[in-house]
């Protein structure tokens, strides 16, 4: 990608992941442009060097001069957000972008008993919230030439399995073959400015490392790296999960991640969680 072009990105909700993102093209010389949902929002963005507008207040000028676009928002029980608010400004800027995405989640597929899916697996979700966007990754494809990027479990600096462990709210819960896959923060920029070079209009990606794993695996490498002893393994009938949490350990399965190798060129920074914990 030149850094003599005028690319601007704008990102409608510029949280943890799509700050990442931020960061990187903003090295490379673009603009970024950006919604957030309060005044402490605003003055984050600003200082990250980030063009900021509340969400609720978007000026009719916002998407002047934007190349590229980027949404993050999830779905309510309305619908999409941003769909349903700025779906006239997105048509009249549709012809002129070089590039959009939008961050879905690998909930998409359900619960396949711990067996691989990839992105011509049919979509089976399992709860509300996958059911959500599942409908709002059919509103977006039909708004927009996007490109739908399927994230796994995020983690990062600040919101990993080590920071639990210092936090001392790291629980190692015991449920044999049931795997979860993740991707690091870093690698979701890394796959996003991977598409950014190299349009398909329509791609759906899977992004996500090499290694799906049981999360007491995940506890148990942060407490190695910090010299920790582990916590206790916890039987699942007994972990008295939040019914959020509990809708995460619903679905088993394992997701492929070839797409993004073989079409986009994707060397992962982190292929394996203990690689992004290190």
């Amino acid at each position: 990608m030149s850094t003599t072009m005028p690319h601007r990105l704008f990102c409608f909700g510029l949280g943890y992941s799509a700050r990442v993102l931020a960061r990187d093209l903003l090295a490379r010389g673009w603009r970024v442009a950006g919604t957030c949902r309060d005044d402490a929002g605003l003055a984050e963005l600003a200082a990250l060097g980030v063009e900021p507008f509340r969400f609720d207040a978007l000026p009719g000028s916002a998407l002047d001069g934007t190349s590229h676009l980027l949404s993050s928002v999830p779905p309510d029980e309305t619908g999409d957000p941003v769909l349903s608010r700025y779906g006239g400004a997105l048509a009249r800027i549709a012809r002129r972008l070089a590039w959009a995405g939008y961050l879905s989640t690998t909930g998409v597929y359900g619960d396949t008993g711990g067996g691989w899916v990839d992105e011509a697996s049919p979509t089976a979700p399992s709860g509300v919230r996958q059911a959500r966007r599942v409908a709002a990754e059919r509103a977006w494809q039909a708004a927009l030439p996007v490109h739908v990027f399927r994230l796994a479990g995020i983690y990062g600096p600040g919101r990993s399995a080590l920071d639990q462990v210092r936090a001392g709210t790291a629980r190692r819960i015991d449920k044999p073959g049931h795997m979860f896959c993740r991707i690091h923060v870093d690698d979701i920029s890394n796959v996003i400015m991977a598409s950014i070079a190299r349009p398909n209009p329509g791609a759906i990606y899977n992004v996500c490392d090499d290694l799906p794993a049981e999360p007491s695996e995940v506890v148990l490498e942060a407490c190695r790296l910090l010299g920790r002893e582990p916590p206790p393994l916890l039987p699942f009938d007994t972990a008295a999960l939040s019914p959020m949490a509990a809708s995460f350990w619903r679905d088993n399965r394992r997701v492929r991640n070839d797409r993004i190798k073989n079409e986009l060129g994707v060397t992962l920074r982190h292929p394996d969680f203990r690689s992004g914990l290190r």
